[in-house]
């Protein structure tokens, strides 16, 4: 069923309810969802996202071009390098400078690093409690330790990988503007051999016991967004493109999909120009460039019961595993040929009139666009970030619209745990924080 049949289940008469979600668990952040049910039929349904403004843009203008990594890396404790690596790429746009094989590998390493932790954190703690009836992952670790034990231990990998090529795991310090501030020691970079060849196995392992959930029967007919690279399954530099068959430079993105306010959020809504709600992340990227994914990782998807073409949003923790796969595949190959770079970086020439640039790349939530513009001294007059999960917040209230909707026959309690498990769909990266939820609920 999708969010736009509005047909009662049957047996279900019409009723008015009103459902407030005052605080969202196991996301990071602080968000909140109400649900307005009049006669049956969804009149209102507002996904809030109650975080204070943080400023970053903000605190970004006046500084030097070289500052934005690090600042903007801050953002977010989870994916560091989708906002340094965006910062890096939109300066280096603006200074036309094309690092070298050697460090774009290295970078893509390092993303990689990224999206295993990030992934196997979000799928095997935070989402995964949701289809088993569970509260969280505590208890998952009591009836199935070695699951979690696996899932804690690969999830450490992707932190060593960021602390190895990054300096550290959390908010890495060795990226820059041009290349790195120092290159890892071959010796370093192969010791991550042995435990990278032990991930692909356990990634599917995960993805296995990830496949025997009962999986809600509801779908949409995505707009993926997502970027696209002629050589590679894209995380670090590429075109933008859509399921519709847009394909463009990364620079014309506002041309193309723009930000609003919205009064119940302090987080802005993305949208096309048209007006259209439309999804980034795992399951847009699997949908655009599926083809560019590791024979292996093809095969395992097939073997999961994933289709060619992902429309039922709660295989996204299913997406996620297949993904992790491939990185640990794509990881393993790149730290199998890895040789010293003969620099660290390449110079970064602050021409007059640098004017300004525009980067992307994929944070393991979706594309995380940035653009800067400088003056003729290397100094950010102006800096715009636009977040995966602004862009996708239209998209999973969409989403709530048709599962609530399509659910109306569950009790309170299980209305709330389905409304939250739509919203866990998306990751939605919030802040930092987890709250515990609290809801009210008035019949009429």
């Amino acid at each position: 069923m999708t969010s736009t049949d509005q047909t009662l289940p049957e047996g279900i008469q019409a009723q008015n309810r009103t459902i407030v979600v005052d605080e969202l668990a196991r996301v990071e952040g602080e968000g909140a969802l109400d649900v307005k049910v009049e006669g049956g039929v969804i009149t209102n349904i507002k996904f809030r996202i109650v975080e204070p403004p943080r400023f970053f843009e903000a605190l970004l203008r006046g500084r030097m071009y070289s500052d934005a990594p690090d600042v903007t890396a801050r953002i977010c404790g989870i994916c560091p390098i989708a906002y340094m690596l965006g910062a890096i790429n939109a300066m280096e746009d603006a200074f036309d400078i094309v690092p070298p094989a050697p460090i774009k590998r290295l970078r893509r390493l390092i993303y990689c690093g990224e999206w295993i932790e990030s992934h196997v954190l979000h799928s095997a703690m935070l989402h995964a409690p949701d289809f088993l009836g569970l509260a969280d992952a505590f208890l998952i670790a009591k009836v199935n330790p070695d699951l979690v034990k696996t899932a804690l231990r690969l999830k450490k990998l992707g932190n060593t990988i960021l602390e190895v090529v990054g300096g550290r795991a959390v908010h890495p310090v060795n990226l820059k503007v041009g290349g790195f501030y120092r290159t890892p020691r071959k010796a370093d970079i192969k010791g991550l051999e042995s435990e990278l060849e032990w991930a692909i196995g356990a990634s599917v392992e995960l993805l296995d016991a990830f496949a025997g959930f009962d999986y809600p029967d509801f779908e949409q007919d995505y707009l993926c967004v997502s970027m696209r690279h002629p050589d590679e399954y894209a995380i670090q530099e590429g075109n933008l493109v859509s399921s519709r068959g847009l394909d463009i430079r990364v620079a014309d993105f506002p041309k193309h999909f723009y930000e609003e306010h919205v009064e119940h959020s302090n987080a802005l809504h993305g949208r096309t120009r048209e007006g259209e709600p439309y999804l980034v992340g795992p399951i847009a990227r699997y949908n655009n460039n599926f083809e560019q994914l590791s024979p292996y990782a093809q095969e395992m998807a097939a073997k999961v019961g994933l289709p060619r073409i992902v429309k039922n949003p709660y295989q996204s923790i299913l997406v996620r595993m297949v993904e992790t796969l491939y990185v640990c595949e794509e990881a393993l190959a790149i730290v199998r040929e890895y040789e010293e770079p003969t620099a660290p970086s390449v110079e970064v020439d602050i021409h007059a009139g640098a004017g300004a640039g525009a980067g992307v790349t994929e944070a393991p939530r979706g594309i995380c666009w940035h653009h800067y513009s400088l003056n003729d001294t290397g100094r950010i007059l102006n800096a715009t970030i636009v977040p995966p999960t602004a862009q996708n917040q239209p998209q999973i209230e969409d989403d709530l619209r048709g599962v609530v909707q399509a659910n109306l026959d569950l009790d309170d309690e299980d209305l709330k745990w389905r409304c939250e498990q739509t919203i866990r769909n998306y990751d939605p990266c919030i802040s930092c924080a987890t709250h515990f939820l609290k809801l009210r609920i008035t019949r009429d």
